[in-house]
C-alpha cells in the first residue's frame, strides 16, 4: 500500500528509491572495472524500507547505522557525488576517503557514526539517546541494524537499559532473508537465532515490538510514524523488524547486477533471467512501489521515467566526480586521528 502521503511526498520516496537503486548498481560496475577494490554491501532490495521509514525521522535526530549504510545515508539525503568519493577512498569524499563504504559518516544529517562491526552500534544508539534525555532535547536516536546483529550480546543488554531508563531510541531491524522465501511476513526466519520471531528478543525487555513487510512501504511508514510518535511521548523505546527478501545480486561472495533497473520492469520482465524473475515481480520493492504510483493514479508512466532519468544523470555525474576526486595526501593519514 502507499504511504498516507501527500502526491509530492510520494514522488520523492521514488525518486529517493531510485537513486539508492542505481547509485548501488553504478558501484557495482566501477568495482568490476577496477575503480575500487576491498569488499562492500549494497542496499538493493531494501528501498522500501529505508526511505519512508527515515522520512518520518526529524532534521535534528540522531541516526547510527552498518556495513550497509548507502541507502540509509542516501535516504537521509547525502550527496551521491561526495558518498561515492568516500567509497572510492577519494579527497573530496565525505571522510576524505578514510572512512570508506563501511565507516561513513555524515554528522550534519545526524549519523555519528557507522560501524561494520556487528551490533556495535546499539549501545552507541543508548550514549545518544540516554544524553537526548538528560538534556530534555526532545531528539530521538535510530539504530538501524540487520537481523545478525541481535545475535550479539550488545542487543539484549542495550535493550535492557533503554527499557528501564525509558530512553527515546528507535530499534529498525532489516531482516533480509534469503532468497526464494517468498515475501509472507514471518518467511525471512534466522537460522541463528532461537528466538522466533525476532520481536521476541525486545519484548521479552518489556520493548513494543512490530513485525512488518519491508517491502511494503505505506507498511514500513505507517509502523515507524507510530513508533516515533510513541518515543517523542516519552514512551521509551520501541523496536520494528521489517521483513525483506534479499535481492539475489546478493547471493554470491560479490555484487553482481542480474539485470540493470528499469522502472518498465514493473510491467516486463522478458529482460529479467528466468532464475531471479520471481523476486523482481514479487519482491523488489521499487518495481512494486512504482506499480502502486501508477495503479492508483497518483502519476503515470511518463512522469516515472522522467524522474528515473534525472536519477539517471545524476548519478552519471556522481561517478564523474568522485572518478576526477584525487586520493588523500601521504602526509594528511594522522589527521583526525584521536587514538
Amino acid at each position: 500500500m502507499l504511504p498516507k502521503l501527500s502526491r509530492e511526498k510520494l514522488i520523492d520516496l521514488c525518486r529517493r528509491m531510485l537513486l539508492i537503486r542505481h547509485f548501488e548498481e553504478k558501484l557495482i560496475l566501477l568495482h568490476n572495472e577496477g575503480r575500487f577494490s576491498g569488499h562492500y554491501h549494497v542496499y538493493i532490495g531494501q528501498e522500501a524500507t529505508g526511505v519512508p521509514a527515515l522520512s518520518c525521522l526529524g532534521p535534528d535526530d540522531y541516526l547510527f547505522t552498518t556495513h550497509r549504510n548507502h541507502g540509509h545515508l542516501l535516504a537521509r539525503g547525502a550527496e551521491p557525488k561526495r558518498l561515492l568519493a568516500e567509497i572510492l577512498g577519494r579527497r573530496d569524499g565525505y571522510n576524505k576517503g578514510k572512512g570508506g563504504t563501511f565507516h561513513t559518516n555524515v554528522s550534519a544529517l545526524g549519523f555519528l557514526h557507522t560501524s561494520a562491526v556487528v551490533a556495535g552500534i546499539i549501545p552507541l544508539a543508548g550514549g545518544t539517546a540516554y544524553a537526548a534525555k538528560a538534556k530534555k532535547s526532545g531528539q530521538i536516536t535510530a539504530c538501524l541494524f540487520g537481523d545478525g546483529a541481535l545475535e550479539e550480546g550488545a542487543a539484549p543488554e542495550s535493550f535492557n537499559l533503554a527499557s528501564l531508563w525509558k530512553l527515546p531510541v528507535l530499534y529498525l531491524c532489516e531482516n533480509n532473508g534469503k532468497y526464494g522465501r517468498g515475501r509472507a511476513i514471518g518467511a525471512a526466519q534466522s537460522s541463528t537465532m532461537a528466538a522466533y520471531p525476532l520481536t521476541d528478543l525486545p519484548a521479552a525487555y518489556k520493548i513494543p515490538a512490530e513485525q512488518v513487510d519491508g517491502t511494503d512501504a505505506g507498511a514500513v511508514h505507517a509502523a515507524i510514524s507510530e513508533a516515533v510518535e510513541k518515543i517523542r511521548r516519552g514512551e521509551g523505546p520501541q523496536f520494528v523488524e521489517t521483513q525483506t527478501v534479499r535481492w539475489p545480486g546478493s547471493e554470491s561472495n560479490w555484487p553482481v547486477v542480474p539485470v540493470p533497473t528499469e522502472f518498465s520492469l514493473a510491467w516486463d520482465l522478458s529482460a529479467v533471467p528466468d532464475a531471479v524473475k520471481e523476486w523482481y515481480r514479487e519482491c523488489d520493492p521499487i518495481l512494486i512501489f512504482v506499480r502502486e504510483l501508477v495503479e492508483g493514479k497518483v502519476v503515470t508512466k511518463e512522469e516515472i521515467g522522467k524522474v528515473e532519468e534525472k536519477v539517471r544523470e545524476e548519478i552519471a555525474q556522481a561517478a564523474e566526480f568522485a572518478l576526477a576526486s584525487p586520493y588523500p595526501e601521504l602526509e594528511t593519514a594522522l589527521e583526525g586521528v584521536f587514538a
